[in-house]
């Protein structure tokens, strides 16, 4: 798991961010610490089918990205 997978982690550009629970900066692509907790995303979802590297399909009818945050979404179930 990297950072940008976080729920704590909060990106100031595409290479950096801030941890939310320490005010720490740190880099997405580094490895996440021992606080790691899964980000709302559709790759996390139980909905969600992965159907090529970069596209999936959200409950078999719409079209998905694996990165997209999905905290607005009211059929994400993890």
């Amino acid at each position: 798991m990297r950072h940008y997978d976080c729920q704590y982690y909060l990106n100031t550009d595409v290479f950096k961010g801030i941890c939310k629970r320490d005010k720490s900066l740190i880099n997405a692509d580094d490895t996440a610490c021992e606080k790691f907790m899964n980000a709302i995303k559709c790759k996390y979802c139980l909905n969600f089918a992965l159907t090529s590297e970069e596209l999936g399909l959200c409950m078999n009818k719409f079209d998905a990205y694996p990165e997209m945050n999905a905290v607005t979404c009211n059929d994400f179930k993890q």
